[in-house]
């Protein structure tokens, strides 16, 4: 008896402490708790959404930057040389703003819209990102833009 009790504490130990396996990609999860699971490259989401005006997905893409005041928007890189203005749901989350995510792959889930934002819209965020008076006298129109409002938030590491 004591043999098979051995002998099977041993074979837990060894089942636990198995190197071999690959180690998990960590991740940050913000607002809801979402998955990767059946997210679109971000690249595909304009034939995604076709003549809609909007369209709730989920997207994987690359962060540019957060907001660096609050966390409380990104801008991830489109793939195109475009870029999309990620906001969050209700204003219920933010993301990390010291730019330790730039550059990160993100899942994000909700809606995507075309949008028209005024250059109201457009100078605030180019204050929150802290450009200067020069570059933000310079927004004069308003730009028609790919934009998400997010639920929940995967930052890859």
């Amino acid at each position: 008896m004591k043999k098979i009790f051995c002998i099977t504490v041993l074979g837990i130990a060894l089942l636990a402490f198995d190197q071999s396996k690959p180690v998990l990609a960590q991740a940050a999860y913000y607002g809801d708790k979402i998955t990767a699971k059946k997210a679109m490259d971000v690249s595909e989401l304009k034939e995604a959404m076709g003549d809609q005006e909007e369209l709730t997905t989920k997207v994987k893409a690359t962060l540019i930057e957060s907001c660096p005041k609050k966390g409380c928007w990104m801008q991830l890189d489109m793939g195109n040389g475009e870029t999309m203005r990620v906001s969050f749901k209700d204003y219920g989350f933010f993301v990390p703003k010291d730019g330790s995510t730039d550059g990160k792959e993100v899942i994000i889930e909700g809606v995507a819209r075309k949008e028209t934002t005024s250059v109201a819209e457009l100078r605030h965020y180019a204050e929150d990102a802290g450009k200067t008076a020069k570059e933000i006298a310079a927004i004069t129109e308003p730009k028609e833009e790919y934009t998400f409002e997010a639920v929940g938030v995967i930052i890859k590491d």
